[in-house]
């Protein structure tokens, strides 16, 4: 009576490579998603991933559909995002999520109307919405590789990150590689946007990002325990999504997305830390 809850991934390759690459992005996305929320950075994450945008249109426009052009395109148009709106609100005393606010839908327009001059060779939609369906042998590599260095790269920067997250005087007081904590926080954040792009879009893979990790944050307080069921739950959500995607021949972007926020809402309702039937409050500033 199961079957069909693994029956389209033992039947089809495609399939199979997208729950792989979903999965992959999930593990990585999920405890990114959590130090996000720890940061008190969820806006930012959202204004890189708007801002990645216009990168990843001009190196088409100048290169055409060259993977590593694509990537250092949207990673410095990323992280120009981040420190443009840290500039803004250093000279003019703007709060730092104004300033982002008012940037990311100028970076969405701006990518928009680049990929309008580059021509139609894209599939605009498709850049936005996302297809794990169309996840090749190329980009499954490339997205295992990168969640596996994302995991990596987090367990080495984790004491340090913690503390520049709690306490960023302390740590740069103990520490003087301290200060590299936030810029290879960054980094990691784009470079997940940025191949989240293939499978997700540049709209839906935020969700992917802080959804499970928001949902993550109403079932406990400590957070090795988050980073875990933020990573299960995002792959949870790809694992789902894709079977309804299949089954109800949606765009699969969008319904992964829409499982990762259903997942929230049990959550929101159960979870027994700040769920709505428990009644407790929330004892971490996320």
């Amino acid at each position: 009576m199961l079957d069909w809850l693994w029956q389209p991934f033992a039947e089809f390759s495609f399939m199979r490579r997208a729950l792989l690459g979903g999965v992959a992005l999930a593990l990585s996305a999920g405890p990114l998603g959590v130090f996000l929320l720890l940061r008190r950075m969820s806006l930012m994450g959202d204004a890189m991933a708007h801002g990645i945008l216009p990168g990843t249109a001009l190196a088409f426009y100048l290169f055409g559909l060259n993977l590593l052009a694509l990537l250092c395109g949207g990673l410095l148009a990323g992280l120009g995002m981040a420190l443009l709106a840290n500039g803004i609100s250093r000279a003019t005393g703007l709060r730092e999520d104004a300033s982002l606010a008012a940037l990311y839908p100028l970076a969405l327009a701006l990518g928009v109307l680049l990929l309008s001059v580059a021509g139609r060779q894209v599939d605009l939609l498709h850049l936005l919405f996302g297809s794990a369906l169309a996840v090749d042998q190329r980009t499954l590599v490339i997205m295992l590789a990168l969640s596996g260095l994302t995991l990596i790269v987090l367990k080495l920067i984790y004491a340090m990150l913690v503390l520049d997250s709690l306490d960023p005087r302390f740590l740069r007081s103990v520490s003087r590689w301290g200060a590299c904590a936030q810029p290879v926080f960054l980094c990691l954040v784009v470079l997940n946007l940025l191949v989240g792009f293939q499978a997700i879009g540049a709209l839906m893979v935020l969700g992917l990002l802080l959804l499970p990790a928001a949902a993550a944050r109403l079932c406990s307080v400590r957070l090795r325990v988050l980073l875990l069921l933020a990573a299960l739950l995002g792959a949870l959500s790809v694992w789902l999504g894709l079977l309804l995607s299949f089954y109800a021949l949606l765009p699969s972007g969008p319904c992964i997305v829409l499982i990762a926020g259903l997942l929230f809402l049990v959550c929101l309702v159960l979870g027994s830390h700040g769920g709505l039937l428990r009644g407790r409050r929330l004892s971490m500033p996320l």
